[in-house]
């Protein structure tokens, strides 16, 4: 591993940092798969279909970091195209999806 420290503990510390960022990228699906049964506006819904297909590959996981991150990144962007759902329900989803997003960028 690149950043392996000799001292041992960094392969913890990035053992728990992998651990997190699978962990909010599970939650990203599923806070996006949440808003398919939403009424949500046509062009909304378009930009989250894109980002829960996106979401989905990275929660499988087995993708590299750099890889994670670009499509993190690409959710981002999706979710930024539009304000509203027109769904109070599908937006907390989508506002927790995009905290999640943008944390799996860093």
């Amino acid at each position: 591993m690149a950043d392996h420290q000799p001292d041992g503990g960094s392969d913890a510390a990035n053992d728990a940092a992998d651990t997190d960022d699978f962990d909010a990228a599970a939650e990203l699906y599923r806070h996006l798969e949440a808003t398919e049964v939403r009424p949500v506006a046509r062009e909304a819904g378009w930009h989250l279909g894109e980002a829960q297909a996106l979401a989905g590959q990275i929660a499988d996981g087995g993708l590299e970091p750099d890889v994670v991150r670009e499509r993190a990144e690409t959710i981002c962007d999706l979710l930024a195209e539009f304000e509203t759902t027109g769904d109070a329900e599908a937006d907390d989803h989508v506002e927790a999806a995009r905290e999640l997003a943008s944390r799996l960028t860093r």
